[in-house]
């Protein structure tokens, strides 16, 4: 029996970008409704679009966050350390993008591999020189994998929650590594989520949203063993956990898996409690953040938007937010430059265009960027611009 966590009324994919051509023709919007099972308590999407419908030809390109690329570079140093990788180990990361993780394990010989089903972002890592299957990962991709050598090291970051078929992809995982592999999984906390008002980080990309608790029962359906966890500031608050195989007596569990549980436990993630208030959350933060831009508007000042990510998609597009509140919008991403938000139709430019319009207030929609871009765009304080999150509370930035 599942029950409704959040419902965000009806919203394009997060991830179609408009092309100027594409602005006469009529958009496709899905319901977006996160529900929670009552029994396991694992929060999903119903699923209105395929995944190959989805993440087929991506948008999304890792190396144009600066903050991100370190992220990634500190991990790989981690993770040649702990395990002691080099050559003669073997590295393959699930959802691996433009090779921006990969590229600093090639750098002392270890072997390789990624797997992208974006066509579009795996051309990007093979011009780097990064081996990248195109496919999309489970058991299948496994055996084929598996038949050349079986992995030291898998890596998937930011990919569980795009998964629809967990147990396909848990079970690829298992397959794929070595009798003494680890599996390393970065992925969005849902508890965060709740204690952070993040309901914008839910869109049809997003298939599923764990709790520790959550995902050390899938994992343990399928033979892996959580033994060590890290929390994460990554995208409002993430988990990175290391598994094994449970005959694995080699790397013991570590004191942070029990502490963890305990503190989900605490704060009432093994009941339905908090996932079933979560609703009434999602429409205050929705009413204060348009009355904070109304506020604004009716005072005469301009505002435009920066960044173009999901989340921020799902925040306009259920908030009712277009160009009748924000002029525009800008992003890094060359991308999407030069297209329009799906849904809101609001146009992405290159961040030349702050410094051209002199806006009053930016708002940030990937606010869990927003340190690296208030000090990357510290000049709009030069004429008294401001920067503002929409989340958790709707605010000016001091």
């Amino acid at each position: 029996m599942s029950h409704v966590f959040a419902d965000l009324g009806v919203s394009p994919l997060a991830n179609s970008y408009l092309t100027p051509e594409a602005l006469g023709e009529a958009e496709l919007f899905y319901p977006l409704r996160a529900l929670v099972c009552a029994e396991c308590l694992l929060v999903q999407l119903e699923e209105y679009e395929s995944p190959a419908g989805i993440f087929s030809e991506y948008a999304y390109f890792s190396s144009y966050s600066s903050s991100w690329m370190e992220h990634a570079r500190h991990l790989a140093e981690l993770a040649i350390a702990r395990f002691d990788l080099g050559p003669g180990s073997r590295v393959v990361e699930l959802a691996s993008n433009d090779g921006y993780l990969l590229q600093h394990f090639r750098r002392l010989g270890v072997s390789i591999m990624g797997v992208e089903p974006a066509a579009n972002v795996a051309m990007v890592a093979t011009e780097r020189g990064i081996p990248t299957l195109v496919e999309f990962f489970g058991r299948d991709t496994a055996t084929k994998l598996a038949g050349d050598s079986h992995a030291d090291l898998v890596l998937g970051l930011n990919v569980l929650a795009h998964v629809p078929d967990l147990n396909d992809f848990v079970a690829g995982i298992e397959m794929l590594l070595g009798p003494e592999g680890v599996a390393v999984l970065e992925f969005p906390h849902l508890q965060r989520l709740i204690e952070g008002r993040e309901f914008d980080t839910i869109y049809h990309e997003h298939f599923s949203y764990f709790s520790f608790h959550t995902v050390r029962r899938v994992l343990a359906h399928h033979g892996l063993t959580v033994f060590d966890v890290e929390e994460l500031s990554t995208h409002g608050g993430s988990l990175r956990i290391y598994a094994r195989h449970e005959a694995d007596a080699s790397k013991p569990v570590g004191p942070s898996v029990g502490d963890l549980a305990r503190r989900e436990s605490e704060a009432g993630l093994d009941t339905l409690e908090p996932y079933l208030a979560f609703g009434a959350v999602v429409a205050e933060v929705k009413r204060h953040l348009l009355e904070f831009l109304i506020d604004l508007r009716q005072a005469g000042k301009t505002i435009v938007g920066y960044g173009a990510p999901a989340k921020g998609n799902t925040l306009l597009n259920y908030c009712g937010v277009s160009t009748d509140l924000l002029d525009y919008t800008v992003d890094a991403s060359p991308h999407k430059q030069g297209r329009y938000l799906p849904g809101s139709r609001i146009a992405i430019e290159e961040p030349a265009a702050l410094a051209r319009t002199r806006p009053d207030v930016v708002l940030i929609l990937p606010w869990n960027l927003r340190e690296e871009i208030v000090r990357q765009h510290a000049y709009v304080r030069e004429w008294g611009g401001r920067f503002a999150i929409p989340v958790p509370r709707a605010t000016l930035i001091e």
